[in-house]
Formats: C-alpha cells, structure tokens, sequence
C-alpha cells in the first residue's frame, strides 16, 4: 500500500501543488502508512490529512482518505459520498490498482450504486482476465445491479475456465428464481445432479427446489434418494423434517426432529439451533404437553456433558415459569462450564426469583470471581441481604459498592442511596432514612425510584404530604406505566384524606398489575370510599396470592376492621 502512494498520480490541476509539497505529501504518507502498520490509527489520519492538505492532488492520498471517511464511528451518508468521490479519482487514474479498484466497486456496492459498481469491477476485469475471483465478483456485481442474464453467463465463463462447482450452480439458481425462470432452475440442479447422482447433498438441494416451486412427491422422492445413498446422514432428517412441516404433516414432522435430534452425525449447534426453531413454534401454539421435555431429555442422554444444551433447557423451563427446574439445569450447566460469567448472573437472577437468597448471595460471589468489577452483582447481594432481612449486611454492602462507584456515576449514587434509605426504613431508623433519600436527590433530584420510594416513606407516616404528593407525581410523570409508582401516587392521596382521587389513581395502577399489594390498598381506598363489600373482594383477591399475610386475614375476616382499629 505504501508503494502505491509513491506511484499515485496527479490530478490534471496538479501544476497548482508545487513539486515540493508534492514530495512533502508523499514523506508524509509514507509515515502515516507506517503508523498504520503499527495500529495507531489516530496517528495515521491525522498524517493522513495533513498529507491530503498539503497535496489533494495526489490520488493515492485522496483514495486512503476516502477509505478513512467511509470506515469512521458515526459516519454520514455525505461523509460516505465525499469519500467515494475521493476514492473515484484514484479509480479513474488507475483502474488496475487491484486492491484500491476492488475495494471501491465493493463500497459503492453497499452505498446503493450497482452501477457504479459493475463498471469498475468490469474494468478491473479487463485487466485482469485470468483472476477467478474477480470474474465471480463480475458475476455478483451483475446479479446486484439486476441483470440476471449477464450474470449467468459471467458465471457459464467461469465454469468453462475453472470448471464448474457446486457454489457456482447454486448462484446460477438463485439467478433464475429472481427471473422467475423455474424450468432454468431445475435444469441447473439436474445438470449438477447428473454429474454425481448418488451425491447426497445434491439430492437434497434438489428435494428442497422441487418443494420451492411446489412438486412435492418430486422433493420426497429426492430426499429418499439421499436417505439410501447417505442413510447416517443426520442432516436429512432436518431436510425431512422441513418437508413434513411445509406439507402440514405435524405426526411426521415432530418424529423427523425426533430423528435429528437423536442423529449421531448431527452436530451439537445444529441440533441446538432445531430445537430452538421447534421451541419457539410450540411455545407459540401455547402447547403444554411433555414433548419438547421429552427431546431435551433424549439430548442431554446423548450428550450429557454439553453446557449449552442444559443452559438452553434452562431457559425453556423459565419460559414456562419453572423457575426451580430452570436452576437445576444451569447448575448442571455451570458444573460443565463453571468459568460462564454469564452463567452465574443467570443463576443469582434465578434464585432471587425463587426467593432463594442465600442461593443467590452464594452465586454472586462465584460470578464476582469472574467480574470483580461487576457492581450490579454487588446491588444483588445487597437486595438479598435485604429480603433476609439482614439489614445490617444490606447496608455494609451498599457502602462497599458506593466506594467502588465512579465518582461521576451520580444516578448510579443515587440509587445506592435510594436503596440504603429502604433498609433503614426497615431498621426504622427515622433520620438515617431521611438522610439517604436527601443524599439520592442532591446526587439526582429527577431519579424516579428515589422519588417514589421516599414519598411513599412519607406518606406511611402521614409527614410533608405536599412534599410526597409532589415528588411522586414527578416519578408518575417519568414512567406513567410503573403501577408501583401510581400505587404511591394513590396512597398519597389516601394519606391526605383525598380518597376519591386515591380511588382515581389505584384503579389505573391495578389495571397495570394485580400485585397483592397493590390489591390491598386497592381494598384499603374502596373501604374508605364507602364500597366496603368491593374492599373485601380485592382484600380476599390479594389473601389468595399471599395467604400467610396475618394482616389481610384480618382484614377479611373482620369487616369492621377499620372501625376496630380506630
């Protein structure tokens, strides 16, 4: 590349650069080509450019500035256009640069100008008439820019020349379908047949476009061709599998993955990628029945040590809300792969789902072996030392993460503090609370959870209910659709007496999600509101998702509970 600058050509005003910048610029180039080679590529554009400054005249120069503008972060489609008009004039002086001419047809080619492209690839053809693989560039340039018919004959000269291939019949045949040349098409794929008709993999490229253009017991009888020629080849029942699907042959097609799955010549990632495509049609149909387990449980028979089968496994099960079943196959999948970092995040999200938080605490600190710098590890052991109620922990962890928290990092600081300040309200430590929720919102006075939670704090205890009104309905208004944040909004309200506009907000909050807890303030709003045998149906609607709670018991039980309790 560096020697092609030395032989860059001027452009026809190039009297205007004197010889010497002339011979500056090329110094210049020199030295950023060498800055390239040793990958500092800031030190290369920017000799780069001031090459190109003192001398746009030289075409070599003018062609690596274009190929920076197009490969820059961020870059226009007018950065694109000026590059390839930088480009152009290297192109136009010397065509039969093989790199710089090949790199320029591609780079129109995927800035949407085929034309652009076809001429300087079939001028670097010109050049070049031997080189194969500029011919099936042609051959694709052709094909790009429309022209079906030039690029089949491109690829019948290629063939004439190289001989033919199986690489070259299959672009021949996709030539023909875009020419809606059906008769072409088959005639291609029984021409290839012909010349090896016991080949397996041809007899299935030809079973999948007899089933293209609709001729089924055609495409079965190939598939059966390759079966008796290649009857351990694991990839025909994939080829079967897809026939009986399209076919509406549901018996078939499920015992054809049944068949692939199990096929000892299939590869893993392969029977993976079935099994995915199979999931995610029954998962659609809503179907409930044993037999995507069935199939996981003959994979994993088969291979019993693969990591990504049981991390798939897992997967599914949490798709179907087993969270327990989902824990226990990407425990099986961490003993086979105990350094997936991912793995062990996975695992801390399960457990904490389960209510598992010891498990879960345990996990993180495996994962934490992996991610050292990871600090949403760090808040997950915080919050299962927070449903542990190991207030204590919860607090020394959201200090540890506050020290390794970049001191700039203001909404991560935030809702560290807001975290802290939930712990203390636990504790029932009144000003450590204050203090933190104060501490959030100095750091982030607009973070949503901070406003929430602290006007929520306050409205429990029925203190500055302006204040809280006013902080929750600007979380409200950050995330509309966050039911706990209307839930808060609502108990405000409740808080002040204002229990028709509570009954407002509640009511949208519910709408959103059936939480028990909200279910209950639900019931808690309707009571005060006077429709007391609508608050004990949704009290006894949040009782059922949560039947140890002592306190909805009594609620249900009593129906003069608030009355008692006054």
């Amino acid at each position: 590349m560096a020697l092609t600058a030395i032989a860059g050509k001027k452009a026809t005003d190039n009297k205007a650069t004197p010889l010497s910048d002339q011979r500056k610029a090329e110094y210049i180039f020199m030295q950023a080509q060498n800055e390239k080679l040793k990958d500092n590529y800031d030190a290369f554009y920017d000799l780069l450019s001031y090459a190109h400054e003192i001398d746009p005249t030289n075409t070599a120069i003018s062609y690596y500035m274009g190929m920076c503008l197009l490969k820059m972060n961020n870059t226009t489609k007018e950065r694109c256009e000026e590059g390839l008009a930088l480009m152009k004039q290297h192109f136009e002086a010397q065509p039969e640069d093989l790199y710089e001419t090949t790199f320029y047809s591609d780079a129109n080619m995927q800035l949407g100008h085929p034309d652009e492209a076809l001429r300087a690839i079939k001028l670097l053809n010109e050049y070049n008439p031997n080189r194969l693989e500029l011919q099936v560039r042609l051959a694709e340039a052709y094909s790009r820019s429309g022209d079906f018919a030039k690029s089949n004959a491109t690829y019948d000269s290629i063939a004439a020349i190289f001989g033919d291939a199986i690489q070259i019949t299959s672009s021949k045949i996709e030539n023909y379908m875009a020419m809606n040349d059906s008769a072409g098409a088959l005639n291609e794929m029984r021409g290839l047949l012909a010349t090896a008709p016991q080949n397996d993999s041809y007899n299935i490229a030809m079973s999948s476009l007899c089933q293209h253009y609709g001729m089924n017991d055609s495409a079965l009888y190939y598939l059966d061709r390759a079966q008796e020629y290649a009857p351990d080849n694991g990839y025909i029942y994939l080829a079967r599998a897809e026939y009986y699907n399209t076919i509406g042959d549901s018996v078939a097609y499920e015992q054809q993955i049944y068949n692939a799955l199990t096929a000892e010549q299939l590869e893993v990632d392969d029977k993976l990628s079935v099994l995915l495509g199979y999931i995610r049609e029954q998962l659609a149909k809503e179907d409930t029945t044993q037999r995507i387990d069935n199939l996981f449980t003959a994979l994993i028979k088969q291979h019993p040590h693969e990591a990504k089968i049981h991390q798939l496994y897992s997967e599914y099960l949490y798709a179907k809300k087993d969270v327990k079943g989902a824990i226990e196959q990407l425990g099986y999948s961490l003993d086979v792969n105990p350094t997936d970092a991912s793995g062990w995040r996975n695992m801390v999200i399960l457990n904490m789902l389960d209510d598992n938080y010891a498990d879960a605490i345990k996990a993180s600190e495996k994962a934490l072996e992996y991610n050292p710098d990871n600090l949403d590890l760090y808040s997950y052991v915080a919050g299962c030392y927070h449903q542990m109620k190991e207030y204590g922990k919860a607090v020394e962890t959201y200090r540890k993460i506050l020290s390794l928290t970049d001191s700039t990092d203001l909404s991560r600081q935030a809702e560290l503090y807001t975290g802290m300040g939930d712990t203390y309200s636990e504790m029932e430590d009144t000003a450590m609370t204050v203090q933190c929720y104060e501490r959030a919102l100095e750091l982030d006075p607009v973070n949503s959870s901070a406003l929430n939670n602290y006007a929520y704090y306050l409205a429990q205890r029925g203190q500055d209910l302006d204040r809280a009104e006013r902080m929750a309905a600007l979380a409200v208004k950050d995330d509309p659709d966050n039911a706990n944040f209307i839930d808060t909004y609502a108990w405000v309200f409740f808080a002040k007496k204002d229990y028709e506009k509570a009954l407002i907000h509640i009511k949208q909050a519910v709408e959103n999600d059936e939480d028990e807890h909200l279910l209950e303030h639900y019931g808690d709003i309707l009571w005060f509101n006077g429709e007391k045998e609508q608050a004990i149906e949704q009290w006894t609607k949040a009782l059922e998702k949560e039947p140890e709670n002592q306190l909805l018991q009594r609620k249900v039980k009593d129906k003069k509970y608030y009355e008692n309790e006054k």
